[in-house]
């Protein structure tokens, strides 16, 4: 939150084209660009931004959240409908946020730190955040906001109760590094690498590191690699490292690993120094000695470094989402505390629906720059926009203001003393957020509330999915709506968990297998329709009570659900029709048509809400003159049923390889399934997707072997020579099939790659590990990637589908959000 406040008068003087300004005194405090995410309404500023969905469509909404600024593009928009609020027209709202964040950047002289790189950044600017803490009173870029758009999100947040800013900047193609330039405007640069992402829009390598090196082009001072010192524009200064040059100012000579630590030395300058991490990685060890040369150039003594550096924490940038007790959601944060990260922690919140309780578990925050009564004021008039229903605050410090909060709000001055006070029955049927300080140890919290169960997981990518949601949008033609799938209990993947993050991005349609998955959405605050697709005639009355949408696939079912209808007296129900031609599976045949008019002209009970048929092959060349075929049957079925009817409705036969391949069968809605999750039959969209779902368990015990022993059931597994195995938490009760057994499975330990030996067992399996290093507990990979998921269906002689849904539900699902 800015500290220097705007009225929206000078703002709209610094960028807008026109302005229609009713109140040119409003103070601006906050910016907005996502309508989700509203705090302190009054004094927000709402830009819209252009995009496949006209975003002026959120005004309304805002505006009844009491918003009273904004910028549009849109001329055609009817601002005389919202009589008291200010409007500024830019063409280009991204170029107008950019512009005020660089008139807001240029108010401070303070130290500013530009990270970017190809990979790297983010750990970078958070482990200097931690490095440098004590020093300076840090400002930086929440979570990875290093877009056009989430770079002048982080430089408004800079404010006098600041003396350093980090933050990070990240590119896809040219031309895009000078506008970040000019928010950032850093006096010290840090390029920490070059690698393979985004490749795809640069001519060559060489172009991508120019491009990344504009970032600094005011800069003072540049820390990098020394290979890439060629690249630094020369009025600035380049401090360098090297583990190959001793030309460069530190020149790294000996890297060791002792234990669990790694032990870095180097020359500085002709002096002798050494530093020791608590991470044995690549990455960790070059990103711990660009942050080791960033503070030798700053002036911190060295045995200050070797102090903090071996208190380095891992960078956890990810929100877990569980289980918990007494029917629980539980949100893990519990190694991360401060203001923006406790925003973008209660946005997520925000948008979990299963629970109308929200409890906050919070701990003290450290180094926000603030005064503790200003800061804890922020965190309370936050708590409140959010409508959080419980806080429970740790820490003598929050503890002293808690006069600030809500009377209900609980506290205590260390972790300790919740845990010895812990009931269970206190926390139920709640979403709870718990976000600490990782010197609190919220961990133990976290345990404490979550469902105790097998410990084998199914991880799911939030991110990921909403990644491929937004791929698959960015392919459809303007006003296409959009269905996704969570039928099958997601695919796998859950089902409210995935539903409330699709209604979050406020896709158009859900689409279910059975009226009992449409009715635990409905219970757990998912709002968004939902089309039924095998409803059945003892679930017609769950439907209607649950306002969901019936496929109707044949006359009996027409006929069963317009005679309950008629009972009841209810009219024009939304149906969805289903016409066959030719998946041959369900549907009405497209010589019903006629009849199908005769009975609906007659028939006021319903009313067709979409009419729709599945393509049998739409991801295959072969195939392509038979979905011609039945794209035409689709058209004529349809317009002759429009033009009978004397309405119009929704019209939809693509499925998600249909999207990029048939888009002119995009008609008026499109239904994406397993692309939501990185699987797409159509293999040139497979290199756009990320991969979602990660199957992991773990070593239970390791055994020594003799040549000629057999392990498991039916002694079919035998060992052919000495050596071990590893008895893993996986089995086919999970999912895992017994087909995989003998040697055909094979699994990832500690990046090394083993098969199955012996059968499958219920619940467990066992892996021959001879000559590989692996311990009790080390964590097992079963699948984390396309490949690794394409190659166990492949096993399996089946598709990618089978292998997501076979995962048992009793494996615990725990959701990542970044």
């Amino acid at each position: 939150m800015a500290e220097h406040n705007y009225t929206i008068s000078q703002i709209a003087n610094l960028v807008g084209n026109q302005n229609f300004l009713s109140q040119p005194d409003q103070i601006i405090v906050n910016l907005l660009t996502d309508s989700r995410k509203v705090i302190n309404a009054s004094h927000s500023l709402f830009f819209a931004l252009k995009g496949r969905k006209n975003s002026h469509q959120y005004i309304q909404n805002l505006y009844q959240q009491g918003v009273r600024a904004f910028v549009y593009y849109d001329r055609q928009f009817d601002i005389a409908a919202f009589p008291d609020a200010n409007f500024i027209y830019s063409e280009n709202p991204v170029k107008a946020l950019q512009l005020l964040s660089i008139q807001h950047r240029k108010q401070f002289d303070f130290p500013v730190i530009g990270i970017t790189g190809s990979n790297g950044k983010t750990i970078v600017k958070e482990w200097l955040y931690q490095l440098l803490a004590k020093d300076y009173a840090i400002v930086r870029s929440p979570k990875s906001y290093n877009s056009q758009i989430g770079v002048p999100l982080s430089v408004w947040k800079m404010s006098n109760s600041y003396n350093m800013a980090l933050f990070e900047a990240g590119i896809s193609e040219p031309n895009e590094m000078e506008n970040l330039q000019k928010v950032i405007l850093p006096t010290i640069g840090i390029f920490t690498n070059i690698g393979s992402s985004h490749d795809e829009g640069f001519a060559d390598t060489t172009q991508k590191i120019k491009e990344k090196f504009k970032l600094f082009k005011e800069s003072e001072i540049l820390i990098c690699n020394k290979r890439f010192e060629q690249y630094a524009f020369q009025h600035t200064k380049v401090i360098t490292w090297s583990k190959s040059d001793p030309k460069a100012d530190l020149f790294v000579n000996d890297i060791r690993e002792i234990e669990n630590n790694t032990r870095i030395s180097a020359v500085f300058r002709t002096n002798e120094i050494n530093i020791s991490i608590p991470f044995n990685d690549k990455a960790a060890v070059e990103n711990a000695i660009t942050c080791w040369l960033i503070l030798l150039e700053l002036g911190v003594d060295n045995e200050s470094i070797q102090n903090r550096m071996l208190r380095l924490q891992p960078v956890t940038m990810r929100l877990e989402m569980k289980s918990g007790v007494n029917n629980c959601s539980v949100i893990d944060d519990s190694y991360n505390s401060d203001l923006s990260s406790l925003e973008i922690a209660l946005d997520f919140l925000a948008h979990q629906k299963q629970h109308e309780k929200k409890t906050l578990i919070l701990s003290d925050i450290q180094q926000s720059g603030l005064s503790a009564e200003e800061l804890y004021k922020k965190v309370a008039d936050l708590l409140e926009s959010k409508e959080i229903d419980r806080l429970i605050g740790i820490g003598n410090e929050i503890s002293q203001y808690k006069a600030l909060f809500s009377p209900s709000a609980r506290f205590y001055n260390h972790t300790d003393t919740f845990i010895q006070n812990f009931k269970t029955a206190d926390f139920r049927n709640e979403t709870i957020l718990i976000k600490g300080a990782r010197d609190f140890g919220f961990e133990r919290i976290s345990k404490a509330l979550s469902q105790q169960v097998h410990e084998t997981v199914l991880e799911i990518n939030l991110n990921a999915m909403e990644h491929n949601l937004n791929y698959y949008r960015s392919k459809l033609a303007p006003g296409v709506k959009l269905m996704t799938m969570v039928k099958a209990f997601g695919y796998g993947s859950g089902s409210f968990e995935i539903a409330n993050l699709l209604q979050f991005n406020h896709v158009d349609y859900l689409a279910v297998a059975y009226a009992d998955e449409g009715v635990t959405l409905r219970q757990n605050g998912i709002t968004l329709p939902i089309m039924v697709m095998s409803p059945e005639s003892s679930s017609i009355e769950a439907i209607v009570m649950h306002h969901l949408e019936p496929e109707i696939f044949s006359y009996e079912v027409l006929t069963a659900f317009t005679e309950y209808l008629k009972d009841k007296n209810i009219k024009n129900y939304p149906i969805h029709l289903k016409v066959d031609t030719g998946m041959h599976r369900l549907g009405f045949m497209p010589d019903d048509v006629d009849e199908l008019v005769d009975y609906l002209l007659l028939n006021h009970h319903v009313k067709i809400q979409s009419v729709f048929s599945h393509l049998v092959g739409s991801e295959s060349a072969q195939h392509d003159d038979f979905t011609k075929q039945q794209i035409s049957l689709f058209k004529a079925f349809t317009t002759k049923l429009e033009d009978n009817l004397k309405y119009t409705f929704i019209k939809h036969i693509c499925n998600t390889s249909a999207i990029t391949r048939w888009p002119e069968a995009q008609f008026d809605m499109v239904r994406l399934g397993i692309g939501l999750y990185g699987v797409d039959n159509f293999t040139d969209d497979d290199k756009n997707l990320e991969h979602v779902a990660t199957l992991k368990t773990t070593v239970s015990q390791i055994k020594q072997l003799k040549k000629g022993e057999t392990v498991g059931y039916g002694r079919k597994g035998v060992m052919f020579h000495d050596g071990k195995t590893a008895t893993v938490k996986i089995g086919y009760a999970d999912g895992y099939l017994r087909a995989l057994g003998n040697g055909i499975g094979t699994m990832l330990i500690n990046n090394q790659e083993v098969s199955t030996v012996g059968n499958i067992c219920m619940d467990m399996c066992m892996l021959d590990v001879t000559d590989k290093n692996v311990q009790v507990g080390d964590e097992v990979i079963i699948f984390d990637s396309q490949k690794s998921l394409y190659k166990m269906a492949e096993k399996l002689n089946t598709i990618p589908y089978e292998v997501l849904t076979n995962v048992s539900q009793r494996v615990k699902r725990v959701y990542y959000y970044e």
